[in-house]
């Protein structure tokens, strides 16, 4: 797992062999990145099917409930197959879009 800080979230891109062995990883070290909001970046040289983003369901949900933004980059899958409660969009564009509105929605939900 390669973890990249930027400004106001921290991208990371999975280096392992398969999708449960990045969960694994990703859960042993999500508390220390629990008050920052993440992109998960799958889109290059990482092949994950829809099926498994829903392993992803319970980080997302911790990090919304924390009030953080949680969003996988994922191209090539139906969204439609995608859980509502995962923020899931095809490019870094899109990512950066979602963090923004989940700002806004955050900030709206405080008046």
């Amino acid at each position: 797992m390669q973890i990249t800080d930027k400004e106001t979230y921290i991208v990371i891109t999975p280096t392992e062999d398969s999708t449960s062995d990045f969960h694994k990883v990703l859960t042993q070290e999500i508390a220390s990145l629990k008050d920052n909001h993440i992109v998960i970046n799958f889109s290059e040289n990482f092949n994950i099917a829809a099926s498994e983003i829903s392993l992803f369901l319970d980080v997302a949900t911790d990090k919304r409930e924390n009030g953080t933004s949680f969003v996988l980059i994922v191209t090539g899958i139906n969204i439609d197959n995608v859980p509502d409660e995962i923020n899931v969009v095809p490019t870094m564009i899109e990512a950066l879009d979602t963090l923004e509105m989940d700002a806004i929605e955050r900030d709206l939900m405080d008046f």
